[in-house]
């Protein structure tokens, strides 16, 4: 309790509005106080935590730290692939290799190039989901040989866009194809399509909105947390609490 009445007001209104009608007061203090203490920022090892923001320094980073390696196996039966294509940001960079940007700005140029990082995101129809920066511009084969390869299954079908590059994947590999040619309008065809994938694209920018600004060397972090929230893999606010101090075992992962 100590502990809980050191936080800000509006730390503890954001905390409640968190826990409940999940748990009571007395539940959340209690998962609060089992938690193991921050000793120090995951980022820049300081211990001044109140530089960063309880609410959202120190525990997103933590909770980063754990969501970024949680993804499924293979992915099987059939599986969407597409690409996201976001902004390129070095925020909180000290050297740049471009002239600064303001927060917002746009691309200089028209179309997907190199001032864009492609994201490259594959879901099959279960929901497991798989993801991969692969750099900035189009993606290519040897990127798709690189990301997509070891997470998909051999028997899988692999639901794509007319992408060029994902046609000369699957003949260099084996793996069945299909897309649709969403150029000439074709959004549906039978059980070929992308709607899932790109559904997903869509909850993930929306996910983006709520940090006004994520580094791009920081996006395989929040497509992890994503996954985590999106996936069901978060059941309750304790559950929450634990793995946002820190403290969450491997069941709770």
């Amino acid at each position: 309790m100590e502990r809980v009445a050191q936080r800000s007001r509006r730390q503890r209104e954001q905390l409640l509005e968190v826990l409940q009608p999940a748990v009571g007061l007395d539940r959340g203090c209690a998962t609060i106080e089992s938690a193991r203490a921050v000793s120090c920022c995951p980022g820049c090892r300081g211990r001044r935590l109140h530089r960063h923001g309880l609410d959202r320094g120190v525990q997103r980073y933590r909770f980063l730290h754990l969501a970024k390696k949680d993804r499924p196996g293979q992915l099987a039966g059939i599986a969407e692939a597409d690409e996201l294509f976001l902004l390129e940001s070095q925020k909180g960079s000290r050297k740049l290799d471009r002239p600064p940007r303001k927060h917002g700005g746009r691309s200089s140029r028209r179309g997907i190039n190199g001032e864009h990082v492609c994201v490259l995101v594959a879901r099959d129809r279960t929901g497991a989901t798989r993801d991969a920066v692969t750099g900035r511009g189009a993606v290519t084969a040897a990127q798709l040989h690189k990301h997509l390869l070891p997470v998909l299954d051999r028997d899988v079908l692999l639901v794509t866009d007319g992408h060029t590059a994902y046609r000369a994947f699957a003949r260099s590999t084996g793996i069945s194809h299909a897309s649709v040619n969403l150029r000439a309008g074709e959004r549906v065809r039978g059980a070929v399509h992308v709607q899932n994938v790109n559904a997903y694209h869509q909850r993930f920018r929306q996910w983006l909105s709520h940090f006004n600004g994520v580094a791009s060397r920081y996006l395989l972090n929040y497509l992890g947390w994503l996954w985590a929230v999106d996936g069901q893999r978060i059941g309750s606010a304790e559950q929450m609490l634990h793995i946002a101090l820190g403290s969450a075992s491997n069941n709770e992962r």
